[in-house]
């Protein structure tokens, strides 16, 4: 497995003083940056073969978020690859080795000429070297949408949202949901604290670019269970955002 270390930053930690969300799937959305780019299949090797990988789904399970200050490692590790699709594992540990967090990507590989999907080479095939999946309870692709849906305040597509591609950054979607819910409990005058999020799940549909409005619509169905859908004007969706809260008997923190 590829790793990196880092010390958690105060520009990553929520108002508890714990890793954020965000953070955390920006620390596992880097590590599998630096490990292209030190294999020599990152940003320059895939512009200049007009490739592209871009994220069909994510799977993160929290098992504690550390804190301020706390050493971390940070590991992914490519597990299969079928057609046009790339599957990649990710972990965050302790120095110690105390499991925080694991996670199950999809990853899909584009032709960014025609905007199709592509099969990646054999090159980049040996590049990778495979590895066991990790052991966790892997959840579908897709996300259902069930229970009541209410529109919340639309989102216009700023600069600071785009990546490289031009696109809504990944990580982004993950914040605009979360942000859209914790809105909405305040002027519901819902009571408390942020919910603590012990999984998070997201299946990309779309990219929304600039000049793009996102519509969140969150559901809820009664249970620990979350769902917000980032959509267009006509409904469409962006992205699909599974949070699962806490449930009382979580030893999660």
């Amino acid at each position: 497995m590829y790793t990196f270390k880092s010390r958690v930053r105060y520009s990553e930690i929520d108002k508890n003083g714990k890793l954020s969300l965000e953070a955390l799937l920006n620390y596992f959305q880097d590590c599998s940056t630096f490990h292209s780019e030190d294999i020599g299949l990152g940003f320059t090797y895939l512009t200049e073969c007009k490739r592209g990988w871009v994220l069909s789904a994510w799977q993160i399970v929290i098992d504690r978020y550390p804190d301020l200050c706390e050493k971390i490692v940070v590991g992914t590790a490519p597990y299969d690859f079928r057609g046009f699709l790339g599957y990649r594992n990710f972990l965050l540990q302790t120095e110690a080795g105390e499991q925080l967090a694991c996670a199950n990507s999809i990853w899909t590989l584009l032709d960014t000429e025609k905007g199709i999907p592509a099969k990646p080479s054999q090159e980049m095939i040996s590049g990778y070297r495979l590895a066991e999946k990790l052991p966790m309870e892997y959840a579908a692709r897709k996300i259902e949408l069930t229970g009541t849906g209410t529109g919340l305040a639309p989102i216009p597509v700023r600069p600071h949202h785009l990546d490289t591609n031009n696109h809504v950054n990944n990580g982004r979607y993950i914040g605009m949901a979360k942000e859209s819910f914790l809105l909405y409990e305040k002027s519901s005058g819902e009571p408390g604290e942020d919910p603590v999020i012990r999984q998070l799940r997201a299946e990309y549909r779309k990219s929304a670019v600039m000049g793009d409005t996102i519509y969140p619509v969150m559901m809820e169905d009664g249970s620990d269970r979350l769902t917000i859908s980032l959509q267009d004007g006509s409904g469409n969706p962006y992205c699909n955002v599974e949070l699962m809260r806490k449930a009382a008997d979580d030893s999660i923190r």
